[in-house]
């Protein structure tokens, strides 16, 4: 049984936010509204739980959405 790590690595905050600065990393993570926090070195710390609520449940709310017809227009475009 494999498991993610708790936090993303300075890898996956990198391609996250197109930075390699911490500075910049923070000023983007801010600009999306997503939770951090900084260590003393300066690099960020983020879950990796908040990151798969924020993307991963909006990706699947967008998939699932099922469109119909309108029925009634239909059945009253008949009569």
């Amino acid at each position: 049984m494999s498991s993610s790590p708790m936090f993303l690595t300075k890898d996956e905050i990198s391609e996250l936010t197109k930075r390699f600065q911490h500075s910049a990393q923070l000023k983007i993570l801010r600009a999306m509204g997503i939770e951090h926090r900084i260590r003393p070195d300066g690099s960020l710390v983020v879950l990796r739980s908040h990151i798969e609520h924020l993307l991963g449940d909006a990706a699947k709310v967008r998939k699932e959405k099922v469109t119909e017809p309108n029925w009634k227009a239909l059945n009253a475009s008949r009569s």
